[in-house]
């Protein structure tokens, strides 16, 4: 098994993960609600996609 010579600095090492960290969950608001949303994923909330109605979301009042 191969067995590294040198200890590396954790300086290298930092610098090969860096772009590992956590990247924040970028958030739009719907065009026909204004509601806050995924990006091109389609509004949980009115059920609208691109200014057209997707899929029928139910509301409180319906069973």
């Amino acid at each position: 098994m191969a067995v590294p010579r040198n200890r590396q600095s954790t300086s290298r090492t930092n610098k090969r993960n860096s772009h590992n960290a956590k990247k924040r969950i970028s958030i739009s608001t719907c065009s026909n609600c204004s509601a806050k949303k995924m990006p091109h994923r389609v509004c949980t909330a009115c059920g609208y996609y691109a200014k057209k109605e997707v899929i029928k979301v139910k509301t409180s009042d319906e069973s």
